[in-house]
């Protein structure tokens, strides 16, 4: 048996490397225009959250939208006569009588009497509803001596205990501060109870596996974790200060917001009293957007969702 060593064909070859092969003049689709490539590919479209995009409207303008609809609205019947002056005055006349309120000082003293009032409270009632709270959220003896009695209190409305508290702290400035205190304390107090008996029980034992003693694990673990119930009920409280505030200035008041107020009614003056109301209106907005802003100061590292 002899073994040739004649080189192979190249014909040969080349046949047996490419079996598929075709000549380069034939109209078959080469492999880099392959019928499969030949056919139309989708395009990508780059996807962009909702919540990114950018809407062509402002949002402060959205937001002030409603309020001068509504004002356009009250002034448009205020000329037509549809409301008299008699029923609601028209917003031209009350611009013009909250200027005098000012120039004159009445206003500016009044808002000063009614805010040294709602923050003496504000103090009083954050106070009084944080400490039961912390005894009552923090301890179960303190759960068992305290959230029976406050749950009982928190549905009587405070407006009926008026007529006590003048009796017991007279008609000066004791009876309305009281009022505003217990209005803040029974919000408060809820939110912050709940906050702290919400926090995760994980928490809890990792901060005990770290060797964190009772007070390391209120003030590293607890205390963070209630502080978002404690700006909820700290928002709602500030809202219940200015609703006591209106009945507590009822209390034979010889200054404040609401002592103008009942000077206005006894004149049958309603554009006074809408100037009283705007006013508390806005106070209040001023307050709920210090806590918004402190609530994002202090609330930085928890995300939320804010809305699409």
């Amino acid at each position: 048996m002899s073994i040739s060593h004649a080189p192979p064909d190249p014909d040969v070859v080349a046949q047996s490397a490419a079996p598929d092969a075709v000549p380069a003049d034939s109209d078959a689709p080469s492999r880099a225009q392959s019928p499969a490539d030949s056919v139309g590919r989708p395009e990508l479209v780059r996807l962009v959250p909702s919540s990114t995009r950018r809407t062509r409207v402002p949002r402060w303008l959205r937001r002030t939208s409603g309020p001068v609809l509504l004002l356009i609205l009250w002034q448009l019947l205020s000329s037509t006569g549809v409301l008299t002056a008699d029923v609601l005055a028209s917003p031209g006349t009350i611009a013009r009588v909250a200027g005098d309120l000012v120039s004159d000082g009445s206003l500016p003293n009044a808002m000063g009497v009614s805010l040294q009032r709602v923050a003496i409270g504000l103090l009083f009632g954050v106070v009084v509803g944080t400490g039961l709270a912390l005894v009552s959220g923090l301890f179960r003896v303190g759960e068992d001596l305290v959230d029976a009695s406050v749950q009982m209190l928190r549905t009587v409305p405070f407006v009926g205990l008026i007529p006590l508290f003048i009796i017991w702290f007279g008609i000066g400035e004791a009876p309305k501060i009281a009022i505003i205190t217990l209005g803040v304390s029974f919000p408060l107090y809820l939110n912050v109870y709940a906050g702290i008996r919400g926090v995760d029980a994980q928490l809890i034992e990792a901060g005990e596996s770290l060797g964190l003693s009772r007070w390391g694990l209120v003030r590293h673990v607890v205390l963070p974790g209630a502080l978002p119930g404690a700006m909820t009920g700290l928002r709602y409280s500030l809202g219940i200060s200015w609703l006591a505030l209106v009945f507590a200035e009822q209390i034979n008041a010889d200054a404040g917001i609401g002592f103008l107020m009942v000077q206005a009614r006894d004149f049958l003056r309603t554009d006074v009293i809408v100037v009283c109301l705007i006013v508390y209106a806005f106070l209040g907005l001023l307050a709920d957007f210090v806590v918004r802003t402190l609530e994002r100061l202090l609330l930085q590292w928890r995300p939320t969702f804010t809305g699409r």
